[in-house]
């Protein structure tokens, strides 16, 4: 059985569904039991469980991954499930991006290149191995992303769903030094590899001419 996940993972997933689920503006009185039975972010159930999770990443409680990958299914079979993955995962690289100390993320901006990205290949590594149960390598110009047990991998396929680790390491990368290239994904375990992998270019943006 795999080990339990951190309860950053569903919350993101939830809170994603939420923001897409929740209609621009206010809407009128008489619509919004209508909405609430039609769209599932807008449920009781939803706004329980996003409560729910909210407390355990308080607390440093982890949530079982028979009930995230739940979630992840379930989420993979809405149309606009690969939408709904990449808003999921830039929530989360938003999160654990703020669990980064202040003075921490200010030194890596403002320090040269190398010296950045030496730092910021800590912050993945810690980033990795505590809340997507993973691991970050640094080959060259490139990093990789190992997860040996994806939540968001069992939906359909059209689903998208190997999007929310892409959308969150790509996020990541541009919230640290403001570079990310092309992210590929090599490995997946959908297609019956043993771990799900995903390489990206590491690109920081040319100093502004003075």
């Amino acid at each position: 059985m795999p080990p339990p996940v951190n309860a950053r993972i569903p919350l993101s997933l939830l809170e994603a569904i939420r923001r897409i689920d929740t209609p621009d503006g206010e809407p009128e009185t008489e619509y919004v039991q209508e909405l609430r039975n039609k769209r599932l972010g807008l449920s009781d159930t939803v706004y329980l469980q996003i409560r729910r999770y909210a407390d355990a990443v308080k607390r440093g409680q982890k949530i079982s991954y028979a009930e995230v990958a739940g979630l992840g299914t379930l989420i993979g079979r809405r149309p606009d499930a690969a939408e709904l993955f990449v808003s999921a995962g830039g929530i989360l690289a938003q999160e654990v991006y703020g669990s980064i100390s202040p003075t921490r993320r200010k030194i890596i901006g403002v320090i040269p290149g190398p010296a950045a990205r030496m730092l910021a290949v800590r912050q993945l590594k810690g980033i990795a191995h505590r809340f997507f149960g993973g691991t970050v390598k640094r080959t060259g110009s490139s990093l990789t992303l190992r997860i040996p047990n994806s939540v968001t991998v069992n939906g359909p396929a059209k689903s998208g769903g190997c999007v929310f680790y892409e959308s969150a390491l790509r996020q990541l990368m541009r919230l640290l030094v403001n570079g990310a290239g092309p992210v590929e994904h090599p490995l997946c375990s959908a297609r019956g590899d043993a771990i799900c992998e995903w390489r990206a270019e590491w690109r920081t943006p040319a100093p502004t001419p003075g």
